[in-house]
């Protein structure tokens, strides 16, 4: 049997990325606690889509039973144009049938976590509003997201700049037992994600590009008008679903550089690591800014397990997750492009797409390997 991990930590966050983390050192055997901001967990967010290389993690966790529970599979990624037609096709379970990919929303999938973390002997502490360091442990572990307080402790203040592209997020009721099925409408200077989630309800995200801007943060209302007229040429089942949206929620997006220390060894002070949106914020045109976090927080602990010394091993973390991370996050930056194309490129690229869809269809999915075959808890 491995040594208990001898090791106090204080990890400020308590998203996925910051509970995840909790789970994975509590059960190794470190003293957690996590410090959150908000009075309680609170039912934010909408839809995620986890692939497999976060899933071998609830694996790992034992985690997979509760997870199942609450998520929905996905099948397929299905890309069409603005009118509905089709352009490609991702099957996800006939290409990859040994991976499971899924669907949840995020307050159940937090909510999954928090018991998680407090089984394993993790303390939760909120209404916290973090403005100093904490002291009292022997390492910090910044999880708190893409305004983090922590990150400046290690890189400075950064200025992240505005895409040009706002977008609408929001949840409808949906009773139609939908094909598990990811689906992504693409228009000129525009495109719509929805897929299913469980308990009857349909994620929606919608991204334009547009000259003004809103604050980053997806917790500020919209109007649901806005978002009907936004998307209004747009065709097949898309106007229905808008039609019964009630409440949305509204942020700019920005691009914000993957940070360059990830940590900073004790000195007077605690050591510090960041993880999830704090070291790496990402466009959300991958869907994997929470399998990152998940990822992170798995080699993190399995880092800090290996008794190299706490700075030796959270080089070693830096090291294994910096470069797969900054990958992912051009990617997304990628796709941000490739969905908004115009004119004569947008012609040309879905027309390639349609026949690659058709002749090789395996290829698709295939250009993502080295993203679904990783397997955290095996890097370190």
């Amino acid at each position: 049997m491995p040594r208990p991990l001898d090791l106090s930590v204080t990890i400020v966050g308590a998203g996925v990325a910051g509970l995840t983390a909790a789970c994975a050192l509590a059960q190794r055997g470190a003293s957690v606690r996590v410090l959150e901001r908000a009075g309680a967990l609170r039912e934010v967010g909408a839809g995620l889509q986890i692939s497999p290389n976060a899933i071998r993690v609830f694996d790992a966790l034992g985690l997979w039973p509760a997870f199942s529970a609450i998520s929905l599979p996905s099948g397929r990624v299905e890309l069409r144009d603005s009118d509905g037609a089709p352009v490609a096709v991702m099957d996800l379970a006939r290409h990859r049938p040994q991976d499971r990919f899924r669907l949840v929303h995020r307050a159940r999938l937090v909510e999954m976590l928090e018991n998680a973390a407090r089984e394993a002997g993790v303390r939760i502490e909120f209404g916290q509003d973090i403005r100093t360091l904490p002291q009292d442990c022997d390492l910090v572990i910044g999880a708190d997201g893409v305004k983090s307080r922590i990150r400046p402790l290690l890189n400075g203040i950064e200025q992240p700049f505005f895409t040009g592209q706002t977008a609408w997020r929001a949840l409808i009721a949906d009773q139609s037992n939908p094909e598990p099925a990811a689906q992504v409408f693409m228009g000129p200077g525009r495109h719509l994600v929805s897929y299913p989630l469980a308990g009857g309800l349909r994620n929606i995200v919608a991204v334009m590009e547009r000259a003004d801007w809103q604050d980053e943060g997806w917790a500020q209302p919209g109007d649901p008008d806005d978002l009907r007229v936004a998307f209004s040429r747009f065709g097949g089942p898309v106007t229905g679903w808008l039609n019964k949206v009630n409440e949305v929620g509204l942020w700019g997006l920005f691009r914000h550089p993957v940070a360059s220390n990830w940590y900073r060894p004790a000195s007077t002070d605690p050591a510090i690591a960041v993880i999830g949106d704090a070291a790496h914020p990402t466009l959300p045109f991958m869907a994997q800014g929470a399998v990152m976090a998940i990822e992170d927080a798995w080699v993190l602990a399995a880092c800090l397990e290996d008794k190299a010394g706490l700075t030796q091993s959270l080089a070693r973390f830096q090291e294994l997750r910096r470069p797969r991370c900054q990958r992912i996050v051009e990617a997304a930056n990628a796709n941000a492009r490739n969905y908004h194309l115009r004119g004569p490129a947008r012609a040309v690229a879905h027309a390639g797409l349609r026949t690659i869809s058709r002749i090789a269809p395996g290829q698709l999915i295939g250009r993502f390997a080295w993203l679904y075959d990783y397997d955290p808890t095996k890097a370190a």
